[in-house]
């Protein structure tokens, strides 16, 4: 296969796989009220019907990105997919909360193989003077997964059943998943590492975060998770303590050392943990508050993703030539005043600053994400693009998981565990105003980790260091 013919089918079958993800997660938002109906399910199970998801695939990003780098990135790739595929379908043959959770959460795993390596496998296709510009198109197409997920999803849901959005994906990812086992192949440039795989940092690892993000969520109604959380931590410090000492990392912790390297992926976890739950947020307020359907409701919240997708490869193109500190600290800086102005949101607040805000949020997330990967993959040698790939994915689907941690326990302290109904929607706007108001100060606290990064210099390759990287490494 030509060089040219091999970067046009993986810019496809990565793009098509970035793309299911987000809109099943965000679809699947507008469909909550209707699920809840459905299947008797309280406000704490539907946030678990999404949360699941994002907790599996932060566990197992770091785990299946460092297989990948030794069987093989498109290996792992065209397994995910397959997972993805089949637990699509259980999904949507889901009979109870239970099996819908669980499919949720194996689901994840799939998403976890697919956005571990997707990234990485880019980055090895596209040499650097070209990586900007790709991965601006590879976050083009999450954010287009999050754009037509609340339209299409909402359409879904009113006229199909909530089912058809995972049927959809299903079909969606059984086509992608052919595609690439026929023509996604190993880069010429591809480092296969021959090195054996550390299965105790593994499992410390993945444990250690189901545990630590299962604890957060339930601390306000379970009595027991408190003891989960200080187990999951502990399990983290020694997956650390173990990695420092070990001849081949699951997680190499020295590439932290690169300034560029540990504030972008900080600014990112920041990021994903400030901004994931407003989709959640604001499905319940426009439909359970303000009383619009799914349709509606999704049309609104497609405002948001769509600034995204407009603007994300027009940023990844420009921070191939700007410093990527100044677009991303923007974007951040964007992100927070639009924040505040949601924690005043209210039942009366006029539909037309909702929409109003929530483009806001989108321009600010659209400068931030393809400048902010850019930095990330560009600070790293060309060996270290699946750890860096799958360490930016675990930055994004844990700040994903913390995000609906912290609205999980905020509404459990508002409503407890009760079936979300308009009776209870003073209760919930008040849960609602707190949790933007946390996202605003956790966002703001980002936009120093952002700038701290330091001052990039642009080398004759293209890629992007600092300028005393080399010393860290």
């Amino acid at each position: 296969m030509s060089e040219k013919n091999l970067k046009t089918y993986t810019l496809i079958t990565v793009t098509v796989a970035a793309f299911l993800s987000p809109f099943a997660g965000s679809a699947l938002n507008l469909a909550l009220p209707v699920i809840g109906n459905e299947m008797h399910g309280s406000t704490l199970l539907l946030s678990w019907a999404v949360s699941g998801y994002v907790l599996a695939s932060a566990a197992f990003l770091i785990p299946l990105g460092r297989l990948s780098d030794i069987v093989g990135r498109s290996k792992i790739f065209i397994l995910g997919q397959g997972i993805f595929t089949a637990t699509s379908l259980l999904c949507a043959l889901a009979r109870s909360m239970t099996v819908l959770i669980a499919a949720r959460c194996i689901e994840g795993m799939g998403a976890a193989a697919m956005f571990g390596t997707g990234m990485a496998i880019l980055s090895s296709v596209f040499p650097a003077r070209e990586r900007g510009k790709a991965l601006g198109v590879y976050t083009c197409t999450i954010y287009a997964g999050l754009s037509l997920g609340p339209s299409l999803g909402g359409i879904m849901t009113h006229y199909l059943g909530w089912r058809s959005i995972f049927v959809f994906a299903t079909i969606v990812a059984a086509a992608n998943f052919t595609l690439s086992a026929l023509k996604v192949q190993r880069p010429a440039r591809e480092k296969i590492k021959k090195e054996p795989y550390e299965f105790t940092s593994a499992v410390l690892y993945t444990a250690g975060i189901i545990a630590f993000l299962y604890g957060i969520s339930s601390v306000g109604v379970n009595s027991g998770a408190k003891h989960i959380l200080l187990a999951g931590l502990v399990a983290l410090i020694i997956f650390v303590l173990v990695e420092l000492r070990a001849a081949h990392p699951l997680l190499n912790l020295r590439l932290f050392r690169n300034t560029t390297y540990f504030f972008s992926n900080l600014a990112a976890l920041i990021n994903y943990s400030s901004t994931y739950a407003i989709g959640f947020i604001f499905s319940l307020y426009l439909q359970v508050v303000k009383g619009y359907d799914a349709q509606v409701a999704g049309m609104i919240l497609l405002i948001q993703p769509a600034m995204q997708a407009l603007l994300s490869p027009y940023a990844g193109t420009l921070s191939d030539r700007v410093d990527p500190r100044f677009l991303a600290s923007m974007g951040m800086t964007v992100i927070t005043a639009g924040l505040l102005l949601f924690s005043f949101i209210s039942p009366c607040f006029p539909i037309w600053l909702v929409m109003a805000n929530l483009a806001l949020l989108g321009i600010g997330f659209g400068l931030f994400s393809s400048p902010n990967s850019n930095a990330i993959m560009g600070s790293v040698d060309q060996e270290f693009y699946g750890v860096a790939s799958s360490t930016l994915s675990t930055m994004r689907n844990t700040g994903q998981a913390l995000s609906m941690a912290m609205v999980t326990l905020i509404i459990s302290m508002y409503l407890g565990d009760v079936q979300l109904t308009p009776a209870f929607s003073a209760e919930y706007v008040l849960a609602a105003r707190t949790a933007c108001l946390v996202f605003a100060v956790i966002c703001g606290v980002g936009i120093f980790a952002s700038l701290a990064r330091g001052k990039t210099i642009r080398e004759k390759t293209g890629s992007i260091h600092l300028q005393d990287q080399r010393r860290g490494r």
